[in-house]
């Protein structure tokens, strides 16, 4: 079976055409607040180079989140349109599975934190499994000074990764077993969607596209902009 995978939660946006040999073509960019121009360019450009037409896809997979609002709106209705149109089932990933995912042979506590803007993270907590990882904590939101004094109680080393870890990094260097990823993997990865997506297809974890529900976490930035201003 061969698998679209959309990702665009964080300021990447990119797709990948994958299946049982691994990952045929995979298309990414980082420009922010671009999604929507991009995304139906990138879809073209990773079916030519992985020589599949759309009609050949057996499964969409889609990044539903947590992460900014309006690039993971794009990604998750594209997927859920494309889904509808060929008529196939929809493969959904959260954003710190991918971050945590490629970090699976790290043998530490991996914590994936993204940067949800307004001063906040969007992160989980995961620890390593054969072959992959186990989420040990649900996707949440809030200050990063929060995430630290979870992880200070928390016993274990920790790798933290994602573009939050690097934005507010003085805040996890030097803290004692704490290690700061490779800024290459600060992005959740089309790759890495459409490798977990693979396996959870061979375990026929399918939803239908009507049932995708993006997880936001809180409400979008203008929203919370305009209840919150005064007259």
């Amino acid at each position: 079976m061969l698998i679209l995978g959309i990702e665009s939660s964080t300021g990447r946006v990119g797709c990948a055409i994958g299946g049982h040999e691994g990952v045929r073509a995979s298309v990414q960019t980082t420009r922010d607040r671009r999604h929507a121009e991009l995304l139906a360019p990138q879809i073209k450009t990773a079916c030519a180079n992985a020589g599949v037409a759309l009609d050949e896809l057996g499964a969409v997979a889609v990044d539903v989140g947590p992460g900014l609002y309006t690039g993971l709106r794009v990604g998750v209705t594209t997927a859920i349109t494309m889904a509808h149109a060929l008529r196939v089932p929809m493969v959904p990933v959260t954003s710190l599975d991918l971050l945590a995912y490629p970090m699976r042979h790290t043998g530490r506590i991996i914590v994936a934190v993204i940067d949800a803007r307004r001063g906040e993270v969007f992160h989980a907590l995961y620890g390593c499994l054969p072959g992959g990882v186990q989420r040990l904590t649900e996707p949440a939101v809030g200050p990063p000074d929060r995430l630290v004094s979870q992880m200070m109680i928390d016993e274990g080393d920790k790798l933290v990764v994602g573009d939050g870890a690097m934005r507010f990094s003085p805040l996890f260097e030097g803290l004692r077993g704490v290690e700061l990823a490779d800024p290459g993997f600060a992005h959740p990865s089309a790759d890495s969607l459409v490798l977990l997506a693979r396996a959870r297809a061979l375990r026929e974890e399918f939803v239908r596209p009507d049932e995708i529900r993006p997880l936001y976490l809180r409400r979008p930035d203008a929203q919370a902009k305009w209840v919150g201003s005064g007259p």
